[in-house]
């Protein structure tokens, strides 16, 4: 691999990792395996037979947990202990032996995508889960899905153009990020008065300029 396609690889499997991990280990184990691209030495372990037969069974796990409203919730609150570490170790394992300086940076920075990507994703579930019918989620899951298998397949063959989407995605997530964090706190605002946890204030109407009793 050039260096472009060892930073489009090294950015493609944390990007993907936070999204769904184990969607990303399957499709670069199948395409190791099969000879369709040279892992770096550090990733020919995704090759493995038990290794693809344990990401398959995860991918199916989280096919349908990820398609249920509040049980796809649940599902990314626990990924976040492990999406994002992994996206870091899959980073760091994508640039090969160039050396450890190398590989600790990519493992930084990948680490940090593989966040963005997995927040992006589990805070727009939130919102989509406050809509009554549950076929935006599906379309939202199936959506990530091939959204996916398609960013490491734009890595793997057309990196350039894979970096430059990249880039247009950092830009949208920066930008759409703070607005997906208003609107979960407006959620669990509403529900915690639905529940009783917190409480409506009351509004002052004692006339302006009156001073109000000490409590």
């Amino acid at each position: 691999m050039d260096i472009t396609q060892t930073i489009a690889l090294t950015m493609g499997v944390a990007w993907a990792s936070g999204i769904n991990l184990y969607a990303a280990i399957f499709v670069l184990g199948y395409l190791g395996m099969t000879g369709n691209i040279v892992l770096p030495p550090d990733l020919q372990i995704l090759a493995d037979p038990m290794v693809m037969i344990a990401a398959g069974f995860m991918y199916c796990v989280e096919f349908f947990a990820d398609k249920v409203p509040g049980v796809d919730t649940g599902w990314d609150t626990l990924h976040t202990f492990i999406r994002i570490p992994a996206g870091a170790v899959l980073s760091a394992g994508a640039v090969g032996d160039v050396g450890t300086g190398a590989q600790l940076a990519a493992g930084i920075v990948g680490g940090a995508l593989a966040t963005g990507s997995h927040m992006t994703k589990a805070g727009t579930r939130v919102l989509i889960n406050t809509s009554p019918e549950p076929v935006t989620n599906w379309f939202a899951s199936i959506g990530e899905d091939v959204a996916v298998i398609a960013g490491l397949w734009t890595a793997l063959y057309h990196p350039v153009l894979f970096l430059v989407l990249l880039v247009l995605f950092i830009l949208l997530m920066i930008w759409l990020l703070p607005k997906i964090w208003r609107g979960i706190k407006k959620v669990f605002g509403w529900l915690g008065r639905v529940v009783g946890i917190s409480k409506t204030e009351e509004p002052d109407k004692s006339p302006p300029g009156s001073i109000k009793p000490r409590e």
